[in-house]
């Protein structure tokens, strides 16, 4: 029996699952594939991405002893991006499913990280932190774009990173995609993985109401304030169908992630209530879903 076949693994047994974990040095990839590995995946560090068929194989040939694997690339690899792309591309036209998660970080706070360590940046060489970030930045510019996931962790720390990770594949994957929605405040910038963004300062604001300013999104009187505005039922409602839309064509696309992030000016009161609420339509769709307050107790 010859070796060699067209799709799956060169065994012929069924492939493995298959995440690639990659990002910015700093933003947490080892944080990532620990938690990874306490969800027994079998992860491999510092993979040359040349050698993602190999491991397949490899795992393929355990009769479903390791079922999901995840390898850990980063820039360290020689002609990271190109080798990357091709070798996923090589793997998907196999007929053998790859998600990549990307975890980014700002420029900010990578050099905090990298200060705390007393590390240096693995493409610093002899310039400074700062050269070797934008330097990684523009090498994995290609990559991010076509990662399924991108979590930013500016404002994680390792527990928090650590959870959203088991939050997105602690479980056996759905037939529908999962969706993170994620409540922002426009003075505190942009989530930078948000798949789509809506902006809700169009609505009264709850600051300048007296008896609501202490309280958040999340308190019952904020809530019923903000929801009972003109034009909120209508959006929560027009943009329900939207996202229908947009899953439906994730799902025939192989996506399995979403996030969706709703910003007001702070991100304390009507992106908190907006957030909750679109949380809910989206588990009626039959969605899992993960509700974050990013910038909530910032004010």
């Amino acid at each position: 029996m010859g070796d060699d076949q067209p799709n799956g693994s060169l065994s012929g047994e069924l492939p493995p699952e298959i995440v690639v974990v990659t990002g910015m040095s700093g933003a947490g990839r080892s944080t990532a594939a620990r938690a990874l590995e306490d969800l027994d995946w079998f992860v491999v560090d510092n993979l040359p991405p040349g050698l993602l068929p190999t491991m397949i194989d490899l795992a393929g040939r355990t009769q479903g002893a390791v079922p999901r694997v995840a390898a850990v690339v980063d820039v360290r690899s020689m002609a990271f991006t190109e080798d990357l792309l091709s070798t996923v591309e090589e793997l998907r036209r196999r007929g053998i499913t790859v998600r990549v998660v990307f975890l980014e970080a700002g420029d900010d706070t990578l050099v905090r990280r990298f200060e705390s360590v007393r590390r240096p940046h693995p493409l610093q060489g002899d310039g400074r932190l700062t050269d070797g970030i934008a330097r990684e930045r523009e090498t994995l510019h290609a990559i991010r774009g076509a990662a399924d996931l991108v979590i930013d962790t500016s404002q994680l720390n390792v527990h928090q990173l650590k959870a959203k990770v088991i939050g997105f594949f602690g479980e056996a994957e759905e037939e529908r995609p999962r969706a993170n929605v994620v409540s922002f405040g426009y003075k505190h910038g942009l989530p930078v993985d948000a798949d789509m963004v809506l902006d809700c300062r169009f609505l009264p604001n709850p600051h300048w109401i007296p008896e609501l300013r202490a309280m958040n999104g999340r308190d019952a009187p904020v809530r019923e304030y903000v929801l009972a505005q003109t034009g909120a039922k209508e959006l929560v409602d027009s943009y329900a169908e939207v996202l229908r839309l947009v899953i439906d064509g994730y799902q025939r696309e192989g996506k399995h992630y979403m996030t969706l992030a709703v910003g007001c000016t702070g991100g304390k009161h009507r992106s908190v209530a907006m957030a909750e609420r679109f949380g809910e339509r989206l588990r009626e769709q039959g969605l899992e879903v993960h509700v974050v307050h990013r910038d909530l107790g910032q004010e």
